[in-house]
């Protein structure tokens, strides 16, 4: 097992950083759906603020990501797959990264036009409130959350396709 990728296999450093972010966006989606049905009160206070704290990490993280991949460059894929396969692929984790980066951008931006602090890369941040834009902020944040559902979910079916139609385990390059 290598710590950095190889031309064939992911190293640990991106499994780890693949699968950390997965497992916070499985929770932290769902619990965003769960935070607009919540009227206010402590219960919507305390689990906003696990949802900032979650949101502003999956931030960190994907910061992170996208460094180790300049950094590190990704596996080839295997010659058999075609193009048309490859460009999805591809295109599939540009807009993963665009969603992921839209949502939690748009999030910050919600909180500290409503007139909320928040501390980012350890500096405490508040701007001049403007509902309207927050509101728009909000919008955008609601949007961004059914794209990437959509993507983590033809992400997964591309999985489930690669292992099941052309009988290769793509799972088990990034396992």
């Amino acid at each position: 097992m290598h710590l950095t990728n190889t031309l064939t296999e992911y190293g640990i450093i991106s499994k780890l950083l693949h699968w950390l972010s997965a497992i916070l966006l499985l929770i932290q989606i769902p619990l965003g759906f769960y935070l607009v049905d919540l009227d206010f009160g402590d219960e919507r206070i305390t689990f906003e603020n696990i949802h900032v704290l979650i949101g502003l990490t999956i931030f960190y993280l994907v910061i992170i990501r996208l460094l180790n991949n300049i950094l590190n460059p990704k596996p080839k894929l295997n010659p058999s797959v075609f193009v048309g396969q490859k460009f999805i692929a591809k295109l599939n984790h540009v807009l993963l990264y665009v969603a992921i980066l839209s949502i939690t951008i748009s999030g910050i931006l919600k909180k500290l036009f409503n007139g909320e602090t928040l501390v980012i890369f350890f500096k405490e941040i508040r701007i001049k409130d403007n509902f309207e834009l927050a509101d728009q902020f909000y919008n955008i944040h609601i949007y961004s959350n059914y794209t990437i559902v959509a993507l983590i979910s033809l992400h997964v079916l591309a999985v489930i396709a690669h292992r099941l139609l052309f009988k290769d385990n793509l799972l088990k390059r990034m396992l």
